[in-house]
């Protein structure tokens, strides 16, 4: 018997399970033949391609939909894959409200742009079907390359690696390869176990080797990597969260929404994840939302994401945030925690000031409401933990120039642990595959 919505505390079951699993079913259903059909056929085929100069894997966007308008749906595949080998994976995640789709030259007040990411996903997924894979290893150069960590810059690195004929060590501290693909993305946008069906499949080029339980600074050093291997490529992420620096952040029921999107992910009965009545979520990018909307599905009643500045400042996209309120999410914005409040040793309520932006700074303005809270979700951004002795830093992140080099020689890095592109798994294969490149080219030069 699920527990009814009311009851107070952090509890599994709060819905029955049938209604879990639909609420965790495909955000966007899968496109089939003729949806495809005529969804590519609204295509314009720009010669300029604004929808490809979006896209930060550069994927060539007109390519692949007039391929798969003359039904050549395994050719559209190998177009995107060979500018993202993730490309199944950033089909179902990628904002591309605000990127590709928002270029397309028929995204205006009168039309609606062309389905690019479920246009992605249709051939991506045809071809992935089959369990064939699109590219051929090249032969051995001889030479051994580590990469450090298995999230998308890290695969697409190492994917692009072999394929140039270098054999390559993957390690990586979590028990599952993917990263931020496998436990950092909302359920209902990764269902039926893609994460790792992707790996699997991208596995297929051959020369890579995973290993799992591996950590930088825990018996792997970098010093011993530079050593063992011609080349090391740094994708190591943000493993750290950020606190908000206030009275009662330590009472029970206080959490990282980063761990509860990832005990989601990993969970083999989504009822069984534990979920307050009274959800506070506090942040305003996409860990927010993901975090937020997911506790909505799973039966929690009352559910408040406040970000401190106004709506328009959000970093999650206005799709992500329209999406989380219609999911039933309260958006709160223009608002600061000041206190969390506790009884019995758990939390009980956050005390929030409204703020204001004079000059471009933000301010409090004194007044203050509190909000109901049995469980309080910090989703504040992350920072870079235990970064190698040796690298240079630069606002929280390891120093990169060019294609992902580091300020130690045959050393590369990217992805959310690196300077300069945006914290998107599209950016983060984008920084992979450059890099990749520039190793090949050195080592070879």
């Amino acid at each position: 018997m699920a527990n009814s919505p009311l009851t107070p505390g952090i509890v599994p079951e709060r819905l029955p399970a049938a209604e879990i699993a639909e609420n965790f079913a495909d955000l966007h259903p899968p496109m089939d033949a003729h949806e495809a059909a005529v969804a590519a056929d609204r295509c314009y085929f720009c010669h300029d391609a604004p929808c490809t100069i979006a896209c930060p894997t550069e994927i060539d966007i007109p390519m692949f939909i007039r391929e798969i308008s003359t039904r050549s749906v395994d050719a559209a595949a190998r177009t995107i894959f060979a500018q993202n080998i993730l490309g199944g994976m950033c089909a179902r995640v990628c904002p591309t409200e605000t990127l590709c789709e928002e270029a397309c030259v028929r995204n205006t007040a009168e039309d609606d742009p062309v389905e690019i990411g479920r246009l992605q996903r249709y051939a991506t997924d045809h071809l992935m079907a089959k369990n064939t894979h699109p590219f051929v290893r090249g032969a051995s150069t001889g030479r051994r390359i580590a990469v450090v960590g298995a999230g998308p810059a890290g695969l697409s690195c190492a994917h692009r690696l072999a394929m140039k004929g270098h054999d390559v060590v993957i390690f990586d501290a979590r028990p599952r390869p993917g990263g931020l693909n496998e436990y950092g993305i909302a359920a209902y946008k990764t269902a039926g176990g893609f994460a790792q069906r992707e790996v699997a499949w991208l596995m297929r080029i051959g020369g890579i080797e995973v290993k799992n339980g591996q950590r930088l600074g825990k018996g792997l050093s970098l010093e011993d990597l530079r050593r063992d291997f011609d080349a090391v490529f740094l994708a190591i992420g943000l493993q750290g969260v950020n606190a908000l620096g206030i009275a009662g952040e330590d009472l029970d029921g206080v959490v990282n929404a980063v761990d509860f999107i990832a005990d989601l992910r990993q969970a083999e009965d989504p009822a069984q994840v534990p979920v307050g009545r009274d959800v506070v979520v506090i942040g305003g990018g996409m860990t927010a939302i993901d975090a937020a909307v997911q506790a909505r599905l799973l039966g929690a009643l009352n559910v408040h994401l406040v970000y401190r500045r106004g709506r328009e400042r959000m970093p999650a996209s206005r799709y992500e945030q329209d999406l989380a309120a219609s999911k039933g999410v309260h958006i709160v914005t223009n608002a600061r925690p000041v206190t969390l409040h506790g009884e019995g040793g758990r939390v009980s309520a956050v005390e929030f000031e409204y703020t204001r932006t004079e000059e471009g700074t933000l301010v409090g303005t004194g007044e203050t409401f509190r909000l109901r809270a049995d469980q309080v979700m910090k989703a504040i951004g992350q920072t870079l933990l235990g970064a190698p002795e040796g690298l240079k830093i630069d606002n929280g992140k390891i120093a990169v120039t060019g294609a992902g080099r580091t300020t130690l020689e045959g050393i590369w890095a990217g992805g959310d642990c690196a300077s300069g592109g945006d914290d998107l798994t599209v950016t983060a294969v984008a920084e992979g595959r450059d890099a990749a490149e520039d190793i090949h080219a050195t080592l070879m030069a």
